[in-house]
C-alpha cells in the first residue's frame, strides 16, 4: 500500500477454533485468497482474558458498545480537526494520521500488554478516562486556535473587499493628506470608474473652496478609484452632499498614524502566533489521534472477545482475524465468509433465541452474520 491508496475499512471477525485455532486461520486465509485476493488478512491475537459469569459478559457487551461509539466519535473529531487545521493540504491528513492497515495489527500487538488478565477489571475506566481527556483537551486547544484564526480572518477581511468597506490603512500614505491645518482638510472619495471623467470635470466645483488640482488617484480596485481631494473644512458638508448626487462616495476616514500602526502590529502578532501554534498543534493531533485510535482498536478487540465467548461458549476457543476487503469484491467476500461459517448458525440461533434480551446483540442496529463481526471503518478519516 503506497501513500496514495485510500484507507478503507477493516473487518475484525472471529470464528471458533477447529481442531486448533491455527486451522481456523488457515481455512479462512485459503478461502479468501483462492479465487483472487478478496482481502488482505492477518491474525489478530487477543490475550486470554479471565471470563466472569455470563451476566458479567452480557453487561460488558452493552458497556463496550457504548464505549466503542464514544471512542469512535473522538477518533473522528481529532481527524476532522486535523483536516481543518491543515486547511489547504487536506490530502496530507491521511499520512499525518495513520500508516496503512498493517498498523492496526502492530498497534494492537504492541499495546495489548496493558490489560489486566481478568475481564471483570478490564480497564474500561482506563480507556474511557484516557479518551475523555483527549476529547476535553481537543475542545480547549481547538477553541484557542480557532479564536486566533477567527481574529486573524476578521482583520484580513477588513483589509480586503471593496473600497467602500475595506480598511484603507494599508493603502494611504501620510503625503496624501494635508494634516494639522486649521482650515484645510483632505477627504477620501470612492469614484466609480464609469464616472471618473465626471469627477475630473466636476470635483473642483462641487462646493466652494475646493483646492484646485488637489485630487489624485491613490488606489483602484475592479470598479472604483480611491481619490483624495483637499478643501476648506467649512465646505465639507456641502461637498459630501453634492458628491452623492454624482455617485461619488466620501469615506469617513481620519488619518491616524498611531491607530494604523497598532492595526498592523496586531495583524503581525496574530499571524506570528498562528504560525507558532500550528506545529505543536499538528504534533499534538498526531500523537493523540494515535492514542485514540489504539484505544478504539482495543475496544473492538474486547468486543470480539466478549461476543465470541457469548456466541461460541466456553472454554475460550476462537481465532480473531483482521481482514481488509478489496473494495471491488466485498460482496463476493461476504459470500465466501457465509459459506465458511453458515454451519455456526444453528448453535448461534439457539444462543440468540435464548438471550433475545442481550443488549449487546442489538440486532436491529447491526447486521447479523453467523460469525462475530465488527467493522473498523477508516473511511471516516477521508476528507475531500
Amino acid at each position: 500500500q503506497g501513500k496514495g491508496t485510500k484507507m478503507t475499512e477493516f473487518w475484525l471477525i472471529s470464528a471458533p477454533g477447529e481442531k486448533t485455532c491455527q486451522q481456523t486461520w488457515e481455512k479462512l486465509h485459503a478461502a479468501t485468497t483462492k479465487h483472487n485476493n478478496l482481502s488482505t488478512n492477518s491474525k489478530f491475537n487477543i490475550p486470554d482474558l479471565k471470563v466472569g459469569t455470563l451476566d458479567v459478559l452480557v453487561g460488558l457487551s452493552d458497556e463496550l458498545a457504548k464505549l466503542d461509539a464514544f471512542v469512535e466519535s473522538v477518533v473522528k473529531k481529532v481527524a476532522q480537526y486535523m483536516a481543518d487545521v491543515l486547511e489547504d493540504s487536506k490530502d496530507k491528513v491521511q499520512e499525518n494520521l495513520l500508516a496503512n492497515g498493517g498498523l492496526l495489527e502492530q498497534q494492537w500487538q504492541a499495546e495489548h500488554m496493558f490489560y489486566s488478565s481478568s475481564l471483570d477489571t478490564v480497564p474500561f475506566l482506563f480507556i474511557f478516562k484516557g479518551v475523555n481527556q483527549i476529547d476535553n483537551d481537543l475542545k480547549a486547544r481547538a477553541s484557542a486556535y480557532n479564536n486566533l484564526k477567527g481574529n486573524l480572518q476578521n482583520l484580513e477581511r477588513k483589509n480586503a473587499g471593496s473600497l467602500l468597506t475595506r480598511s484603507l490603512a494599508d493603502i494611504v500614505k501620510k503625503e496624501d493628506f494635508v494634516l494639522d491645518s486649521e482650515y484645510l482638510v483632505t477627504l477620501l472619495v470612492i469614484v466609480p470608474k464609469l464616472n471618473y471623467n465626471d469627477w475630473v470635470k466636476q470635483y473642483e466645483t462641487l462646493a466652494e473652496m475646493v483646492v484646485p488640482r488637489s485630487s489624485n488617484v491613490l488606489f483602484e480596485d475592479q470598479d472604483s478609484y480611491l481619490c483624495n481631494v483637499t478643501l476648506f473644512r467649512k465646505a465639507v458638508d456641502d461637498f459630501k452632499h453634492k458628491a452623492r448626487e454624482y455617485k461619488f462616495m466620501v469615506r469617513d476616514f481620519q488619518y491616524n498614524e498611531e491607530e494604523m500602526k497598532a492595526d498592523k502590529e496586531e495583524m503581525n502578532r496574530l499571524s506570528t502566533d498562528k504560525k507558532k501554534q500550528f506545529g505543536p498543534l499538528v504534533r499534538w493531533l498526531k500523537v493523540n489521534f494515535s492514542e485514540a485510535f489504539i484505544a478504539w482498536i482495543h475496544v473492538k478487540a474486547l468486543r470480539v472477545f466478549v461476543e465470541s465467548v457469548l456466541r461460541y461458549g466456553l472454554p475460550v476457543n476462537f481465532q480473531a482475524m483482521l481482514l481488509q476487503p478489496n473494495k471491488k469484491t466485498m460482496k463476493k467476500l461476504r459470500e465466501v465468509l457465509y459459506e465458511l461459517y453458515k454451519h455456526l448458525d444453528s448453535s448461534a440461533a439457539a444462543i440468540i433465541d435464548a438471550t433475545m434480551d442481550i443488549p449487546g446483540l442489538n440486532l436491529s442496529q447491526q447486521e447479523y452474520y453467523p460469525y462475530v463481526y465488527y467493522k473498523i471503518d477508516c473511511n471516516l478519516l477521508e476528507f475531500k
